[in-house]
């Protein structure tokens, strides 16, 4: 798989969903969170997880991510009509936060792409260790003073949620699909401190994974902001989002 990811950015099999990310309270579609996908031409569609697994393995990862990040910014900035007001949610990796020099190329590349940097959030995945916090929040810091937001992704699933929250500039909280869904007593009380600890930070809540209106009006009810999840939509392409936003506007009408 190595051997075929050179050929597969070479020859335009990485290919980019976007999942909507919608208001809890009016379900209005305000933004979109961007996933890479391999068309493989074995295989079939392979997820983010496998496409960087086998990046590293390549000593790739660094080319991928800045691979990804030129489709989603181009693409996305070539989008029209309700689309243009989208907020667009990029992950980047631990690695790329370590690179020297990576807040300028990134703001380049957001420039070169035509992209307003307002309508951008960064992902950091909280359950990917970074070694280095204060050179990652110095990056951040750039990417904020550009007018671009930062989210902690997969919050609740990693060692150092707390250090991450002291140590790094954010603007937003996503609450981990384990977390986000339970139905349990346990995990409502889970739930209940996180968005605690999120109004105390000024930080509002999205969460993740979001498969049945219960679990949306629970959300709601504990104060979670946006949420994203097969309830609403699965990651779409291009097409299908424009559809599914024409459908809503429609409905709103």
């Amino acid at each position: 798989m190595a051997v075929d990811l050179h050929y597969a950015i070479e020859q335009g099999e990485i290919d980019i969903l976007f999942q909507p990310q919608a208001r809890i309270d009016t379900g209005e579609i305000v933004g979109v969170e961007a996933l890479a996908r391999w068309r493989h031409g074995r295989l079939g569609a392979l997820g983010a997880d496998v496409l960087f697994a086998a990046a590293d393995r390549a000593d790739l990862g660094l080319a991928l991510s800045d691979h990804i990040q030129s489709l989603v910014l181009t693409r996305s900035a070539a989008w029209r009509g309700r689309r243009a007001a989208l907020r667009v949610a990029l992950n980047l990796t631990p690695a790329d936060l370590g690179r020297p020099g990576f807040a300028d190329a990134f703001l380049g590349r957001v420039a070169a792409s035509g992209f307003a940097p307002e309508r951008l959030t960064v992902e950091i995945t909280e359950s990917s260790a970074i070694r280095d916090l204060e050179a990652a929040a110095g990056v951040l810091d750039a990417l904020r003073a550009a007018g671009i937001r930062v989210a902690l992704d997969d919050f609740g699933t990693g060692y150092s949620s707390l250090a991450y929250l002291t140590a790094l500039p954010l603007d937003y909280l996503k609450l981990d699909k384990a977390l986000a869904v339970g139905e349990t007593a346990r995990h409502r009380g889970v739930v209940r401190a996180v968005m605690t600890l999120a109004r105390s930070l000024a930080l509002p809540v999205i969460a993740e994974g979001v498969e049945t209106p219960a679990q949306r009006d629970q959300l709601a009810a504990e104060g979670c902001a946006v949420y994203q999840g097969f309830l609403l939509a699965p990651p779409l392409d291009a097409v299908r989002l424009a559809a599914m936003l024409d459908t809503q506007k429609d409905e709103v009408r």
